[in-house]
């Protein structure tokens, strides 16, 4: 039962992170393959740059940004009531920052795969914009970002160096699974700790799985 508590935290943080890296990185991954601007490449650097900062790293910086002290902090909780350091939402955001990129790359590159002379054709038959993303590309692309989407489910299920800076260790506020496994570590309560390796190795599987079984029956749709 006390297994319970972190794992269902870990999956309402994980699928809490995984909409907001959706939400976000489906429009950057967009731009970034089918738009030239001035920068472009800083600014992808600067998107993918979780993906090689050590967590704690990553952690600190949120913390310069979203700390109580730190100016958003401060204005968030000054005028929206919101704060997120010490605070599951917290996890939320380290978890996101941290899966982003695994969501942005497959996504990126799926977009750029999908031949521009299909939009060009749907255009010139009067489609929309948005009627051509959602006619054309987004049907085409839709392996890289659901394969996109598992990777970032997966990477911030396990989360722990940023998750730990942010919201820190609560049993029962913050702890999420990968936590607890640390903390069961710690004291030498192996049984817990294989219990929730179990767990998170089974759920990680069980949705790389399900995308498996998913994509076919895509692919075949006309």
């Amino acid at each position: 039962m006390t297994d319970l508590v972190p794992l269902w935290l870990s999956l309402k943080v994980a699928t809490s992170a995984t909409c907001l890296v959706v939400l976000l990185g489906l429009p950057a991954a967009y731009l970034l393959a089918r738009t030239r601007f001035p920068g472009k490449g800083l600014i992808a650097g600067v998107m993918v740059l979780p993906l090689v900062l050590p967590p704690t790293v990553l952690g600190y910086l949120l913390l310069q940004i979203v700390g109580r002290r730190a100016w958003v902090g401060s204005w968030l909780e000054r005028n929206l009531d919101v704060v997120l350091v010490f605070h599951w939402s917290g996890a939320v955001l380290a978890s996101a920052v941290a899966a982003f990129p695994l969501f942005l790359l497959p996504a990126r590159g799926a977009f750029e795969a999908v031949d521009p002379g299909l939009e060009d054709v749907a255009r010139l038959l009067g489609r929309s914009e948005a009627s051509v993303f959602l006619a054309v590309t987004f049907p085409l692309a839709w392996r890289g970002l659901a394969a996109g989407t598992a990777l970032a489910f997966a990477r911030a299920l396990g989360d722990f160096g940023a998750t730990m800076m942010v919201a820190g260790d609560i049993p029962g506020l913050t702890q999420t699974a990968s936590l607890a496994l640390y903390d069961a570590v710690q004291v030498g309560d192996s049984a817990r700790a294989a219990r929730l390796t179990l767990w998170i190795s089974f759920i990680s599987i069980a949705a790389l799985a399900f995308v498996q079984r998913t994509l076919p029956a895509v692919e075949r749709k006309p």
